[in-house]
This record gives C-alpha cells, sequence and structure tokens, in this order.
C-alpha cells in the first residue's frame, strides 16, 4: 500500500498529462464548440452578448478544469463537508441578500459574474456524500443513524433552493444526492418506503406549490389548454422539433428561431435549436457524444481504487445523465417544464463552471486512480 501512494505521488508532469482522459476531454470541447455555434444562430447569426459571454466563459472555465485536474484526489475528499457549507451559505445570502429576477432569488452579485449556489449544490452534494459512504462498511449502510444524517444533508438544501423559489433545481439536487446515496449500498426497500409516501404526500406538497409552478404542472398535461399562454413555450417547442425532420433546416436556417416563436433558446430550450437545425441525426450525434462522456466518467469510476473516486465518479455520471434526460423530455413535452439547462451547452456561468468543477474532480480520480485514501 505504501509504495503505491508513494508511486502516485511522485508522478511527474508529464506522466499526469499522460493520463488525463483525452476522450472525456474531445467531448467537452465539441459540446463547447456545438454550444457556442447553438448560442451564434440564437442570436440570428451574430456575435452578440449571449455568444461572447459563452465563449469566454468556455475559455475561462475549460482552463480551471484543466488546472484543477491535477489536484490530487485527497484534497477533493478532504474538501467535501467544508464545500458542501460554504454553498450553503451561499444559499442562505442569496434568499436574504440576492438579486431578484422574475421573483426569485437566486443570484449573488459578483460584480464580474452572477452566481447561482444552487447549481453549486449539485457538485457538492455529491462530493459529501461521497466523503460519508468513503470509510463506512457496507454493513453499517443501512442503519438508522446513517440512514438519517445523509437525508438531513439533503434535506437542508432542498429547502433552502425551494423558498427561493426554484423547484426545477431543487427537484436536480434531490436526485443527485438520492442516486450517490443508492450507490452507496442503501437497501432498496428504503427508496420503494419514500417512493410510497411521496405518493401519499404529493397532494398535499401541490398546495404548497407557487401558482405558476401549479400551472405548469397542469400545462403539461394538457399544453393546448392555453397555447399562447402556459402552454406557448412547449407547443412551440415540439413544433421546432418536428419540424427539423430527419437531417435538420441547416445551420441558421431554423425558422421557429428566427421568427423568435422560440422562447429561452439560449438556456432551457437549447436542444431545441439544435434539433430544428440539424434534425433527428444532429440529435442522435449529440446524444451520443453525452453518451460517451457518461461512459468514461463511468469507466473512470470503475478503475479508481479508493471508493471516494468511485463513488463520486458513478454519482456524477449517473447525474449528468439526469439533466440530459430531464432537460431533453421537458423541451419534448415528456416532463414539466421545469428549468434545466442543458450541461455545457446551455447559457448560464454557474452551470457551467460547477459542470467543470464536477469533470476536474473525475479526471483528478483518473490522474490518480492508484492512490489509496485513509
Amino acid at each position: 500500500m505504501f509504495q503505491q501512494t508513494s508511486f502516485t505521488n511522485q508522478l511527474t508532469f508529464f506522466q499526469k498529462i499522460k493520463a488525463l482522459d483525452f476522450i472525456l476531454i474531445l467531448c467537452v470541447l465539441v459540446l463547447g464548440v456545438v454550444g457556442t455555434f447553438s448560442m451564434y444562430s440564437s442570436e440570428g447569426g451574430q456575435f452578440l452578448y449571449y455568444t461572447k459571454n459563452h465563449v469566454i466563459r468556455f475559455t475561462v472555465f475549460f482552463s480551471f478544469m484543466l488546472f484543477f485536474s491535477f489536484i490530487r484526489i485527497k484534497f477533493w475528499h478532504s474538501l467535501g463537508y467544508f464545500f458542501y457549507f460554504v454553498v450553503i451559505l451561499l444559499l442562505i445570502y442569496a434568499s436574504l441578500y440576492g438579486i431578484t429576477v422574475s421573483g426569485s432569488k437566486r443570484w449573488i452579485n459578483l460584480y464580474f459574474v452572477n452566481l447561482q449556489p444552487s447549481e453549486l449544490m449539485k457538485i457538492a452534494i455529491i462530493i459529501c456524500f461521497a466523503k460519508y459512504y468513503h470509510r463506512m462498511q457496507i454493513s453499517n449502510v443501512n442503519k438508522l443513524k446513517n440512514l438519517l444524517i445523509p437525508i438531513i444533508i439533503l434535506i437542508i438544501p432542498i429547502l433552502l433552493v425551494l423558498s427561493q423559489p426554484d423547484l426545477g433545481t431543487s427537484i436536480l439536487i434531490a436526485l443527485s444526492g438520492i442516486v450517490v446515496i443508492w450507490l452507496s449500498g442503501v437497501n432498496i426497500k428504503y427508496f420503494i418506503y419514500f417512493s410510497l409516501v411521496l405518493i401519499i404526500s404529493a397532494p398535499f406538497a401541490i398546495s404548497f406549490l407557487k401558482p405558476y409552478q401549479k400551472l405548469r404542472i397542469l400545462t403539461f398535461f394538457d399544453p393546448d389548454r392555453d397555447p399562447l399562454g402556459a402552454g406557448y413555450q412547449i407547443v412551440q417547442s415540439k413544433i421546432a422539433v418536428g419540424s427539423g425532420g430527419l437531417t435538420g433546416k441547416g445551420f441558421l436556417k431554423g425558422t421557429q428561431n428566427y421568427l423568435e416563436f422560440l422562447p429561452e433558446k439560449h438556456t432551457d430550450f437549447i436542444f431545441t435549436l439544435f434539433s430544428e437545425e440539424f434534425g433527428f441525426l444532429g440529435s442522435l450525434l449529440l446524444l451520443l457524444i453525452y453518451s460517451i462522456m457518461i461512459y468514461r466518467i463511468i469507466s473512470i469510476g470503475y478503475i479508481s481504487r479508493n471508493f471516494f473516486g468511485k463513488l463520486y465518479c458513478y454519482g456524477f455520471g449517473s447525474s449528468i445523465f439526469v439533466y440530459v434526460v430531464v432537460n431533453m423530455s421537458m423541451v419534448l413535452g415528456l416532463l414539466p417544464i421545469v428549468g434545466s439547462p442543458l450541461p455545457i451547452m446551455s447559457y448560464g456561468g454557474s452551470s457551467m463552471l460547477a459542470t467543470m468543477i464536477g469533470i476536474s474532480i473525475v479526471m483528478s480520480s483518473k490522474i490518480y486512480h492508484q492512490q489509496l485514501i485513509a
């Protein structure tokens, strides 16, 4: 054990570079470039505000990702609880003193960028749980105390994000946490119990939702009830995706886009814009890139010798899968609109920052996959 750890600590800089997962890096680069061209298209074929910001953010955060990749996995393990508590404090600050946009306090003004702490919590909860379960024996995972602690850790940020209010992000944080809890070895019967409680309490929970959130749920079941109001986004989104056909209308030739029928086309509905221009085949290719990316993340977790790196990679890879599925299902009308960005492609600095931090930890797990953590 000592010899293996000593060897890992003595890796040269070139050995670390060689240990990087270049297929994963290529996937990130391709998604960044595709996102940039989609942003360019959303602004009518002009290099304006959203496109400029997207290029700058991607360049900066991608550079940070490569730099953070060389930080030892032990450091990320030691940072687990601290990162979680810092993001909790940021969530509290955002709820009290954050910038109010459309009735929601989700952002903190850092002058050079508006930070959305709830996006960082998607990563923080995975790191926190990976550290929590790292040294726990599988026989102790299902003990009552060890079940209650992660539930409390998960409920606190969910309630804070709901208070902003941001139902969509709170659901994604919950899913990220639940995935890691399940991967840690918690008995499936507890998830069945939780699902039953959730179903029973759903009618009561709906009564606490904001009017616009209730309207989104009703619109999901019947978008045509208000096609020019609450159902406008999803109706126009499905028209755009369907009009793309097999091969799409071509770059910068999407009519739904250029006639301004697509709302939020640079953020949550960027997949709609892409599908209209590149069609079914282009969408399949995009799905393939995301699939390769998720596969590489899971593969890195498989070769990791420490349980922290293994559980983190499995949890992060599963979360990326959830984010992609939720976003694409949302714009296709298969799920209610919950405000879920498409990883790397969608416009949004906080979302991209969180994703890049997450990938850098995966890279660190790859470089130091033989390193043991006490």
